[in-house]
């Protein structure tokens, strides 16, 4: 186990983290998949509260993804329901640690009081300053980057951009994080390794580290290790390590 006292300076700007294992971690309990949401919300205030001690600027998570919606209807329910409550209860959280909320995704598909309530949130916060928090909320990035596509192109048909002035800022602009910077480190609970249609374009060099930990037992010391050892890893963007020293 790794303690805090043990990072470095060098703490990633942006961290991402796919939160996988709530259905798992109540199942090995003999529990109601409800029930392993449930935990997963204390999961999620432990990780956010520990982020901005730490010093991370940027922390976005997966919170609900557009395959998502395909789960059973009592399950996308339910979760609909743990995010308006989750908002209210947290709000104090967040002014309390200067955390501004943010969210990327489909917003509109959300259910009205679920959305109404996360834009009630937004507002409340928006001049908090230590760190943002971001919500992916039906989100998906094939999506995202469909949207994109789209947009760019019908300025491009209205004149308003050039075809061969397209470059990655002009495709930036365009995205749901067109306000944040590119991941650092992206994390994912429970053993699976893969990033799920998730961040596609802005995890382009991030370094991935995957955890059997399944989330609802993600603590504040798992996040450190991660941290850690992201830390021990030489990040050379295409560059070699000579050129770096």
């Amino acid at each position: 186990m790794v303690d805090k006292k043990q990072l470095s300076t060098n703490i990633p700007k942006h961290v991402a983290i796919i939160m996988d294992g709530n259905g798992r971690w109540a199942k090995k309990k003999g529990l109601f998949r409800a029930i392993g949401h449930e935990n997963g919300t204390k999961a999620v205030r432990e990780a956010v509260e520990s982020s901005a001690e730490i010093g991370i600027k940027h922390l976005t998570l997966y919170a609900f993804s557009t395959e998502n919606w395909n789960r059973p209807k009592l399950e996308v329910d339910t979760l609909m329901k743990l995010l308006v409550n989750s908002l209210k209860k947290e709000i104090k959280t967040l002014q309390k640690n200067n955390i501004r909320l943010n969210a990327i995704g489909n917003l509109n598909s959300l259910p009205k009081k679920a959305r109404e309530e996360l834009l009630e949130v937004i507002e409340k916060t928006k001049a908090n300053d230590h760190m943002t928090l971001t919500l992916a909320l039906s989100y998906g990035s094939r999506e995202e980057l469909i949207k994109t596509i789209e947009e760019i192109s019908i300025k491009v048909k209205n004149g308003v951009i050039s075809p061969h002035l397209i470059n990655e800022t002009v495709i930036n602009e365009h995205l749901y994080t067109k306000n944040l910077p590119d991941v650092d480190l992206l994390i994912r609970t429970s053993g699976e390794q893969r990033v799920s249609n998730f961040l596609l374009w802005q995890i382009a060099y991030a370094e991935l580290y995957f955890t059997e930990v399944l989330w609802p037992d993600f603590k504040k010391s798992d996040l450190i290790e991660a941290i850690y050892n992201y830390q021990k890893r030489e990040r050379r963007f295409g560059k070699t390590s000579e050129q770096l020293s």
